[in-house]
C-alpha cells in the first residue's frame, strides 16, 4: 500500500516544478470547505490545498491525474450516481481527483491512520463495493507521491496490496 517516503513540501515543490497547479486556497475557502462538508482536512490536504487549490499532473489538456479543487470536492455517491442517499455508497467518500481512465481517488473521512485519511481506488465500474473501490494508500500524500512518480501511468498501483 502506497505511502510516502517523501516530505510533503517536496511533493509540493515537484508539482509546481513540473505540473500545472491553479492557485492556492486561502484560509476562508479552506474554513468554508470543512462548514460544508463537516469535516476537517488532514494535514496533508490542508498543505495541498495552501499551495494549489487543484493541479493537474503531467498535461494540461487531458491529464493523467486531475486533483479537484475544494469547491468541486463531493461525495463518491453524488459524484458518480447523482444521489445523496446511503443506498448510492458511502457518505464518508469523497471524490478529491479523477483519473485518466474516467475514474476518481476517493477519500474515506471514516477514519484516519497517524492523524490522515487513508485513499481508495474510485473503480466507477464497481462502486460501492469496497472490495474493488479498496484502499490504496494511507494517506494523500502517499498517494500524491505514486503519482508524481508513475510516469503517467494509473496502474502503477495494479497488483499492490
Amino acid at each position: 500500500m502506497a505511502n510516502s517516503s517523501v516530505p510533503m513540501t517536496a511533493l509540493l515543490e515537484e508539482v509546481s516544478r513540473l505540473h500545472f497547479p491553479n492557485p492556492p486556497a486561502t484560509e476562508a475557502q479552506i474554513e468554508a470547505f470543512e462548514q460544508r462538508v463537516g469535516w476537517r482536512l488532514d494535514p496533508d490536504l490542508r498543505a495541498f490545498y495552501l499551495h494549489c487549490d487543484g493541479a493537474d499532473l503531467f498535461d494540461r489538456i487531458d491529464p493523467a491525474f486531475s486533483f479537484y479543487p475544494l469547491a468541486k470536492v463531493r461525495r463518491a455517491r453524488v459524484v458518480l450516481l447523482k444521489n445523496d442517499t446511503d443506498k448510492a455508497g458511502p457518505a464518508s467518500w469523497y471524490a478529491v481527483c479523477e483519473v485518466q481512465d474516467t475514474n476518481y481517488i476517493f477519500l474515506d473521512v471514516s477514519q484516519q491512520a497517524g492523524g490522515r485519511y487513508p485513499i481508495r481506488d474510485g473503480y466507477r465500474e464497481a462502486f460501492p463495493d469496497p472490495a474493488y473501490n479498496r484502499q490504496i494508500a494511507d494517506s494523500f500524500s502517499g498517494f500524491l507521491e505514486g503519482a508524481l512518480n508513475s510516469n503517467e501511468s494509473w496502474f502503477w498501483l495494479r497488483g499492490e496490496e
